[in-house]
């Protein structure tokens, strides 16, 4: 079998955001720097299809995100998705147990 040939640094693609977001980074946000919470955002809907179950989620500022279960939002991790809600597993502060926070599609 060939060796793999080896690249060189000019050789090899680079990302140029052009400010944009960086789809290749993770989202890191941390509460002590006023980072996202999920008691502040909205569940504005559910989607099921036959491999998955997706919740679309909104800030306040108005970003939006599609989650599925295990997935992490800001302070917290989705842990399941129901007919009409979420439910979150919150991190504990400091010597207290995780809290769960449910969201509710709103009725139109």
């Amino acid at each position: 079998m060939p060796a793999a040939p080896v690249l060189s640094a000019a050789d090899v693609p680079k990302y140029e955001d052009k400010g944009r977001k960086d789809p290749f980074q993770e989202v890191q946000l941390s509460m002590a720097s006023g980072g996202l919470s999920v008691a502040t955002t909205k569940l504005t809907g559910i989607v099921r299809g036959p491999r998955a179950t997706l919740a679309l989620l909104e800030t306040q500022e108005g970003i939006g995100y599609i989650l599925k279960p295990g997935d992490t939002l800001g302070d917290g991790r989705l842990m399941e998705i129901g007919a009409d809600n979420v439910v979150f597993a919150v991190g504990p502060k400091p010597g207290a147990a995780a809290q769960r926070v449910v969201l509710r599609l709103a009725a139109n």
